[in-house]
């Protein structure tokens, strides 16, 4: 394997999953994120992953505190990524904040690192020039709960080394995941491309009042079949994450609708800090939400 020392730059939403999931997987992990409290907050969070990985995947005790043991957490950019041979880019979904960061992050990495973005929706070919490395730069895109939905899409751009795409695709091999190779840039990937017309028609349903985001969830559940409705899955993708999805778009297209999603995104969820499950509350309340119940679908 390349790729021995892993640096995660982010410790949000999949930023800490990434990291013990390579930790898991023997990897020297570094967790860099811009300040000690945030940092502090993110070692919380592997107490949580660690109860999953016993359940989920039946983890020993010793697998886990080898993993503990493989991570460390910085907050000096320059310290976190001097021997990295992978930077795992985990920032916000806001295109300013990952250009700046890769700013900052193309003056102090040294040449053998290799960056890549677990972007949701951008392309790798927006950033490729300001990472100063554009052939050694794509995308590693994971879903949430990686150790359970453990895929991982990988996307280059025309700049992007052969060589560097197959030992990212190698490297998501290593830790668990099922590599999913594109041949191309896509915004927001395979997943995100079949996944995003059901979220959009299901908010988009709810703005105009057609229906309560329970009558939704139900009506898609029982007549498909599958566990969870679409507003069950904005709350684990991150109401943080749709929402800057939509202003995007709406800043884009100006559409009418897009724009009051985004104005109630902000004034139901985001202005008051119901993020989904990341934080305990989104459209549902968890660690018990209402579609869990086995009377939600009588």
């Amino acid at each position: 394997m390349k790729f021995k020392n892993i640096t995660v730059a982010g410790s949000g939403v999949l930023g800490y999953q990434i990291a013990f999931q390579a930790a898991f997987h023997n990897f020297n992990v570094i967790v860099y994120d811009i300040n000690d409290d945030v940092l502090e907050k993110a070692k919380a969070k592997f107490t949580t992953m660690s109860e999953a990985f016993k359940k989920d995947l039946n983890a020993s005790k010793e697998q886990l505190d080898s993993a503990y043991s493989n991570l460390s957490y910085i907050s000096n950019l320059s310290e976190a990524v001097k021997d990295a041979d992978l930077l795992i880019e985990a920032v916000p979904e806001n295109p300013d904040v990952k250009k700046e960061f890769y700013k900052k992050l193309a003056k102090v990495a040294i040449e053998k690192t290799v960056f890549v973005t677990n972007s949701s929706t951008l392309l790798p070919s927006q950033f490729a020039e300001v990472t100063g490395r554009p052939s050694k730069f794509l995308a590693l895109h994971f879903a949430n709960d990686i150790w359970r939905n453990n895929t991982a899409e990988i996307m280059g751009h025309l700049q992007t080394n052969p060589e560097t795409f197959k030992d990212v695709v190698n490297f998501a091999k290593a830790i668990g995941m099922l590599a999913l190779p594109l041949h191309k840039e896509q915004p927001g990937y395979i997943l995100n491309s079949l996944l995003m017309p059901l979220l959009s028609a299901a908010t988009n349903l709810l703005v105009k009042e057609v229906a309560d985001f329970q009558t939704i969830d139900k009506t898609w559940m029982k007549a498909t079949g599958a566990p969870i409705g679409p507003f069950a899955i904005i709350d684990i993708v991150g109401i943080n994450t749709v929402y800057n999805i939509y202003k995007m778009a709406s800043g884009k297209s100006q559409d009418p609708l897009k724009i009051k999603t985004t104005e109630y995104l902000k004034e139901k969820f985001i202005d008051t800090n119901k993020l989904g499950v990341s934080n305990g509350e989104g459209f549902y309340i968890y660690p018990e939400p209402a579609y869990k119940s086995k009377d939600f679908l009588n």
